[in-house]
């Protein structure tokens, strides 16, 4: 059966999509800037459930999410519309009130203008459609399909920790019921924290050749970003930086949660530069290389390498 990624690539080819396959749209907006807009879907029970999501979390994570988009292409968050459907039962109580004071906070912190949207009634699930539109210096808006072989690749913050966080979820362990470090793994899963820094600072100063957010996962959005680009890529296991919340005695379990866990919104981007630093920044780690080996993407550790899938989350 074929996936998401699949039937996006199709109806791109079938109808000339030539705007779709970044994180954002570009479109020309001024002499100065290009408008840069974005689309992100949540659905109960396949992006978030009730039984461990407070509705304030909710709302904070569906701007995020969108918000990452932005960060990924270098550009500034302006305006949002927010279109969310309800059932009847949940519309009784206070939870669409918290929700929407959980994505004004992150909006406020961003300066995030609500211009607009819907609200409706379904029959059991709560479906939410995130919109957000940004700018970004005109033509400086950085592709996925930038890379170049011998450009160093490098990843914002730390990885595996949202998976971890979404593990511990499933296990039925809450905030209520964990320590400090499972906390902060729960926090990665339900508060995600989009790199705008991060993106503006890239941008600013030219740095990023490519780049993507990581939210299916660095082994899916590696590969995504390496069939935009033309190339192929090679990783070092032990540059990875994991999460140190995470449990040190189970290595293996932790690399598959960076891997193809996802929702970590950390940026993965290309470069020219072999060092790259902000003391007003997250940690930025170089974990490899692009090569010119189009579509193949290794992971190296000592004495050994392999060819790493497609791993990630998937949708069908």
């Amino acid at each position: 059966m074929r996936n998401e990624f699949e039937f996006i690539r199709n109806i791109k080819e079938q109808y000339g999509l030539n705007r779709v396959g970044d994180d954002c749209a570009v479109l020309p907006k001024d002499s100065k800037t290009d408008l840069l807009l974005t689309t992100d879907m949540l659905v109960e029970d396949i992006d978030f459930r009730l039984d461990w999501m407070r509705p304030e979390s909710l709302g904070y994570k569906a701007l995020a999410v969108s918000l990452s988009d932005i960060a990924a292409m270098g550009g500034t968050p302006k305006w949002a519309l927010l279109s969310i459907g309800i059932p009847t039962t949940v519309w009784k109580g206070r939870f669409v009130d918290k929700f929407y004071e959980g994505w004004f906070a992150l909006a406020r912190q961003h300066r995030v203008e609500l211009i607009g949207g819907d609200v409706s009634r379904t029959p059991d699930k709560i479906m939410i459609d995130s919109v957000v539109a940004g700018e970004v210096r005109r033509g400086k808006a950085v592709l996925r399909s930038g890379a170049r072989p011998g450009d160093s690749i490098f990843v914002s913050g730390s990885l595996g920790g949202a998976a971890g966080g979404l593990a511990l979820l499933e296990s039925g362990k809450g905030d209520q019921q964990s320590g400090r470090k499972q906390k902060e793994l729960i926090a990665r899963q339900l508060r995600p924290t989009p790199r705008l820094d991060v993106g503006k600072y890239l941008t600013r100063n030219n740095h990023a050749t490519s780049m993507i957010d990581i939210s299916d996962g660095l082994g899916a959005d590696l590969h995504h970003l390496c069939d935009a680009s033309s190339v192929g890529a090679r990783i070092e296991i032990e540059r990875l930086p994991m999460d140190p919340n995470l449990n040190a005695a189970t290595k293996e379990r932790n690399l598959q949660f960076a891997l193809s866990g996802g929702e970590d919104f950390e940026l993965l981007f290309t470069s020219p530069r072999k060092k790259l630093f902000s003391s007003q920044l997250p940690p930025i780690t170089r974990i490899g290389e692009v090569t010119s080996n189009a579509g193949i993407v290794e992971l190296v550790g000592e004495g050994w390498e392999r060819a790493l899938p497609r791993v990630g989350y998937r949708h069908f």
